[in-house]
């Protein structure tokens, strides 16, 4: 037998029955591996506006499948969480999923300023999050609180600031729909990765769950709803000429 036979046959014989954290390991490396194939597939049916919009989508989708692939083999050969493969995978989805507000609204004047604002609220979010969880961990209060900061940026820009006026003033339904069904998802979906956080030794909700679990479902869930929310509006406003 071969190395890589011998080390794949390591790693799926670690995969026991009731192993539910490796189980959501491999689920979530392949939904979101199939949600990238049917984003980039279904890129050729919509207007041409959108079209870049489903290739971020579909872009955010494959680099997390990337990195559940890697992730998975470190948990099932270690029984260990992999912080730093998880943070990378975030460092490069997050801000991609933040530049989908501003392709959806681009058609309606969205600066790109405001671009570049939610990609650098949602880079101090995360690296002051993998600092409290990685590199300090005794001080995961302070660094969480830094890094909820970032996190309410986006959720103001979302709710209230320049993304939700821009969507209003759209005249266009479906992007006021999108532009609301993600803010669901950041205010909403992303809340699962502070709940994550607090569960860390020292913090409010020590113990209670399984880190991995919850992340893991946060990341299949936001990723894949994010990218059919946008595939979504894309669909009905190139049926309707909008």
């Amino acid at each position: 037998m071969d190395t890589f036979s011998l080390v794949k046959s390591m790693l799926v014989d670690n995969l026991a029955a009731g192993d539910y954290i490796g189980f959501t390991f491999f689920t979530g490396y392949m939904s979101m591996f199939a949600a990238s194939v049917f984003f980039f597939l279904e890129r050729s049916q919509v207007d041409g506006k959108w079209k870049t919009s489903l290739l971020v989508s579909g872009l955010i989708t494959m680099i997390a499948a990337v990195h559940y692939f890697y992730m998975r083999d470190y948990y099932l050969a270690t029984g260990e969480s992999p912080t730093q493969f998880r943070y990378i995978d975030w460092t490069l989805t997050v801000p991609l999923m933040c530049v989908e507000f501003y392709l959806l609204l681009r058609p309606y004047g969205a600066k790109i300023q405001t671009m570049w604002l939610l990609i650098l609220a949602s880079v101090e979010m995360l690296v002051t999050g993998y600092i409290g969880e990685a590199i300090d961990p005794d001080r995961t209060i302070l660094w969480g609180f830094l890094s909820t900061l970032g996190y309410l940026y986006i959720v103001y820009e979302a709710t209230a600031g320049s993304i939700k006026k821009l969507a209003d003033t759209s005249n266009n339904p479906n992007v006021v729909s999108a532009v609301r069904m993600l803010r669901n998802f950041v205010v909403i979906g992303w809340a699962i990765y502070p709940i994550g956080y607090m569960t860390m030794p020292g913090n409010l909700l020590d113990g209670m769950f399984n880190l991995d679990l919850i992340y893991n479902i946060g990341d299949a869930v936001n990723k894949i709803g994010f990218g059919l929310v946008v595939y979504a509006v894309a669909m009905k406003s190139t049926k309707e000429g909008v």
